[in-house]
């Protein structure tokens, strides 16, 4: 196990929550790159699958758990958009 690899999951993984949130509560998508979540997303299957392959270890369940909050994340960007969807046709 890299002792910085776990560093830089946990930090990228802190900065989620508040994200998550804020996204959660203003009810918008407008600001959200749908492309950025995605091309985090594949980093993480991208490191998963590393794991799973080369060298299975802790941080496989810091890359899981990473990617189920991009994946919240990107949840939230399609409901917001349908909330701008539906302000925009009223």
């Amino acid at each position: 196990m890299s002792i910085f690899e776990m560093i830089m999951l946990i930090a990228f993984g802190c900065a989620w929550p508040p994200a998550i949130y804020k996204a959660w509560k203003a009810r918008t998508a407008k600001g959200i790159s749908l492309r950025f979540l995605i091309i985090v997303l594949i980093g993480y299957i991208a490191g998963i699958v590393h794991k799973l392959l080369y060298s299975m270890d802790i941080v496989l369940f810091v890359y899981i758990l990473n990617l189920l909050m991009v994946l919240c994340q990107i949840f939230i960007y399609f409901r917001n958009r349908a909330i701008d969807k539906k302000h925009d046709n009223n």
